[in-house]
């Protein structure tokens, strides 16, 4: 986000010190770096020269509407930032919907609001049609981000909306139907709520809620032409504060009901931060979620689960919170996943334009290696502003790829010939299975239609035949929806997990899946449920695995939230399971064929 020129950062002595250790840290890493990386060379990388990753740009075959023009007047940060998007099972029918957040202006939120969400339910193959007033999803106000979880437990996923002035809790009837539970729920909230995610962080079988925030801001007093913070470049347009809100972590009480616990957890945000994105994932593979958020122009938080409902925050001291110099940066999103089968989840954090993209190794018990350089995700793309991104193996060959969404702030920033446009291409990033990945961009499909300004992605297999298709975020228009196409002969397997004892979307539940390649070597991969991830986003819950030239998978291990491990041995491959916690799988679904 731009900042106000000649804006200087005051920090407190306590967090400058803190800077000045981490620094430090990052100097004396620099030997066992060279020794860590070391195993990089040993891996036995798959050819690059193989299927490549394809996607066909299907929006509007699929029922969305055209662009709309770009809303010039897009001046207000509040106008900027929302960019949710999720996938869900809304009927159980096992075809996914889509939920978005709706775009909105200063002076219709200040005339009431639009309705803070709009479902698309997919009401054929790959055709979306618009319920949201027919589904009851007609609460008004200003929606940011959008988190699925099923917070009661009856097998139903439920919505959340985090948004300006208000929150939106939407408990699921049945067949795509909702209720607005929010002031009976205790999680109105208020002020600038931007992103959410789910999870059972005490693990007692009823998932929380995280819900965090950005600036300090008064809709009612706007900053105007001659305040400091107004103006950018002579362009007329709102810029960064960098005082924030705290943060909430909603616990549930199991009675429909939560209650604010965030100042007695710890992760409160007492330093007024300017949250962005965040994502739960055990870092640490000791059974327990912990949580990771991204903060624009401030330090990160990695909030260790310390097991007792409290956390700590070890981001400096594990080398996340900033730069490898301790330089703030505007973090964007987050994201874990396996990227290199060591069974230690690795880091992804996007930012604003020509600042790092960063990966993180996951060193273990010696903290986070920045591999950025060694994995070749610094090349090109340094003015792109990047917002949601995750893992996903777009190709099923057995090592997670990398999709970005990119797009600058407003159409206003245009006129300025030196910042990036307001509409950016999107990026994907295919893994090479050596820890390097390499950018196939401009092959992928992707960029083949009109450029768009973007923000948060949810990926999930929409037509159900093992590949993982995107669905994107665009600030001026309905979502695109990107059908994946990939051509090739691999494998791959989805999973739905349903909790009995644990959470009943299972969320947190880890899955290990073993296989062997066409040499003979065994394959183990990682992943977790999660109730929200990318940039205020959340993904098909559905856990995905490419799993190569494999037909059969050797062995299946399932970590529950509750403790329960959970073994299931040669499951055939191109198939969707469901598996119920303690019961093995209930039922299973052959794919269908592949899309053209």
């Amino acid at each position: 986000m731009p900042e106000p020129q000649g804006h200087g950062k005051m920090q407190d002595f306590l967090e400058t010190l803190i800077r000045l250790a981490h620094r430090l840290r990052s100097n004396l890493s620099l030997r066992t770096r060279l020794l860590l990386a070391a195993p990089v060379l040993l891996l036995a990388a798959h050819s690059t020269a193989g299927q490549s990753i394809r996607f066909r740009d299907i929006s509007r075959s699929a029922g969305m509407g055209p662009p709309r023009d770009p809303a010039l007047e897009k001046k207000y940060i509040v106008e900027m930032m929302g960019g949710g998007v999720a996938l869900f099972d809304c009927d159980l029918s096992g075809k996914l919907a889509i939920v978005v957040v709706n775009d909105s202006t200063v002076d219709e939120y200040l005339h009431g609001g639009a309705p803070m969400i709009t479902l698309y339910r997919q009401v054929g193959d790959l055709h979306f049609v618009d319920t949201t007033l027919q589904s009851g999803l007609t609460t008004r106000g200003w929606g940011m981000g959008v988190a699925i979880g099923d917070f009661d437990n009856d097998g139903l996923p439920d919505i959340f909306v985090a948004g300006y002035g208000h929150n939106a809790l939407y408990h699921n009837l049945g067949d795509c139907k909702f209720e607005d539970v929010t002031e009976r729920a205790h999680v109105t909230g208020g002020g600038f709520s931007v992103g959410a995610a789910w999870a059972d962080y005490d693990r007692d079988g009823k998932l929380d809620l995280f819900v965090d925030h950005y600036i300090d801001s008064d809709i009612h007093d706007l900053p105007q032409p001659g305040s400091r913070y107004f103006g950018y470049r002579g362009q007329p347009m709102e810029v960064l504060r960098t005082v924030g809100q705290a943060s909430q972590l909603f616990h549930n009480r199991g009675d429909g009901t939560f209650e604010d616990v965030a100042e007695k957890a710890g992760v409160a945000n007492p330093q007024k931060r300017l949250g962005m994105g965040m994502v739960w994932a055990d870092y640490d593979n000791d059974g327990w979620p912990d949580l990771f958020v991204t903060n624009d122009m401030g330090a990160n938080y990695l909030f260790r689960n310390r097991h007792d409902g409290t956390f700590e925050d070890v981001a400096f001291g594990l080398g996340v919170a900033t730069g490898e110099d301790g330089e703030y940066f505007g973090n964007m999103a987050g994201d874990f996943a396996d990227i290199d089968h060591s069974s230690k989840l690795d880091l992804l954090i996007t930012r604003y334009r020509n600042q790092p993209i960063s990966l993180y190794a996951n060193r273990g018990e010696q903290g986070f290696d920045d591999i950025t350089r060694t994995s070749r995700l610094d090349l090109g793309g340094e003015s792109l502003v990047r917002w949601g991104s995750g893992f996903a193996d777009f190709d099923n060959d057995g090592w997670p790829d990398l999709l970005i969404a990119n797009g600058n702030f407003t159409p206003v920033i245009d006129a300025i010939p030196t910042d990036p446009k307001y509409a950016e291409p999107l990026q994907v990033f295919r893994n090479n299975g050596n820890r390097t990945f390499t950018d196939v961009s401009a092959q992928s499909g992707l960029n083949d239609g009109p450029l768009h300004s973007r923000r948060g992605t949810a990926f999930g297999d929409l037509n159900n035949d093992g590949n993982i298709d995107a669905v994107v975020f665009n600030a001026d228009g309905p979502p695109s929806i990107f059908l994946n196409v990939t051509a090739g002969s691999n494998h791959s397997v989805l999973f739905r997990l349903a909790g009995t004892k644990s959470n009943r979307a299972a969320i947190g539940a880890r899955v290990i899946v073993s296989t062997l390649s066409a040499a003979g070597r065994v394959i183990n991969q990682m992943d977790e449920v999660r109730g929200g991830n990318s940039y205020l986003s959340s993904n098909d819950q559905r856990l995905h695995f490419g799993l190569g030239s494999a037909r059969v998978i050797r062995r299946v291990q399932i970590l529950w939230p509750s403790g329960l491990k959970e073994d299931l041995r040669d499951v055939p491959a191109d198939a969707i399971y469901t598996v119920v916690e303690g019961q093995g799988i209930k039922g299973s679904t052959k794919f269908n064929p592949p899309a053209k």
